[in-house]
């Protein structure tokens, strides 16, 4: 079973005439996502491809009822693309932008919580991923498998090494959920956690965090006392030194706290299988389901 992405999910890609969100949303289609529809301010009536292109997306609901979206909009205006698709009643919402400003997204959070059902993935992530299904955003499609494991990701390339090992292994995936790596982002690892924790399909889970913040141990902890299958996890990052950032915006040591080595010992404690290489994760799953 999928979660948040299905077969029947009515998909539109904002920016959808720009070069990243052309190239990306070509990609999506090829995939087999239920692509509806596009939003370019002032291209309304024209056409990518078969796929209609509206000014709007609240113009875009009310005509091809899509229901998700995926966002390629530069970072200056990011920010405004999300607003627009919660105003407009889109409850997935994908977020590819990498370099919103930090004031920006927390004018967002903020405004979210007005919002409870909005799903917001993202910014500066690499999407959601269906096998068989569909794809928001940039995961590539042909090494997913369809199976039992779910992934929550920090990290877009990792991402993709845990889809590669799962599907190596035979196990596959349910969804794959790549979360993103800025300080600020929408849906955390513990929000992913519960939304799989409802998906019986999902017999495991993979947990791909990095250095910086707490969103990890949060999440551990809450495993711990409420999600009883197999979770397999792993930490970028260990040796960093503190106080440089290192790739994502949010993957920063800062006053002794988030490293590595804390937050695998306190994800060991809540009983998470912590592999030392992600090139682990696949065989390290299947043992675990062969236990249970």
């Amino acid at each position: 079973m999928s979660v948040l992405l299905n077969k029947k999910t009515r998909v539109i890609v904002q920016g959808i005439t720009g070069k990243e969100g052309s190239f990306h949303a070509e990609q999506m289609i090829e995939y087999g996502t239920n692509v509806v529809g596009g939003v370019t301010p002032g291209k309304g009536g024209q056409k990518f491809g078969k796929v209609p292109v509206f000014d709007s997306v609240a113009e875009a609901v009310k005509k091809v009822k899509a229901n998700a979206s995926t966002i390629f909009v530069p970072p200056p205006l990011a920010a405004d693309a999300i607003f627009e698709a919660v105003d407009a009643g889109i409850e997935v919402i994908v977020c590819i932008t990498e370099g919103i400003p930090v004031l920006d997204m927390m004018k967002v959070k903020q405004y979210l919580k007005n919002y409870p059902k909005v799903v917001l993935i993202g910014p500066n992530c690499p999407g959601l991923l269906t096998p068989d299904e569909g794809k928001m955003g940039i995961i590539p499609g042909f090494i997913a498998k369809k199976g039992i494991v779910g992934i929550i990701s920090r990290s877009g390339t990792l991402t993709y090494e845990a889809m590669d090992q799962l599907t190596k292994a035979k196990l596959g995936q349910t969804t794959c959920i790549g979360i993103g790596g800025d300080p600020i982002i929408g849906t955390q690892f513990i929000d992913a956690v519960k939304i799989f924790q409802k998906d019986s399909k999902t017999k495991g889970l993979v947990i791909i965090g990095e250095i910086g913040g707490d969103n990890e141990t949060i999440a551990a902890e809450y495993i711990k006392k409420n999600y009883k299958k197999p979770v397999v996890g792993f930490i970028a990052g260990q040796t960093a030194p503190e106080g440089k950032r290192m790739g994502h915006a949010g993957a920063i040591i800062s006053g002794g706290k988030g490293d590595a080595a804390s937050k695998i010992k306190f994800m060991k404690k809540c009983g998470i299988v912590m592999v030392n290489s992600p090139s682990e994760i696949g065989e390290t799953m299947k043992k675990l389901l062969k236990k249970k």
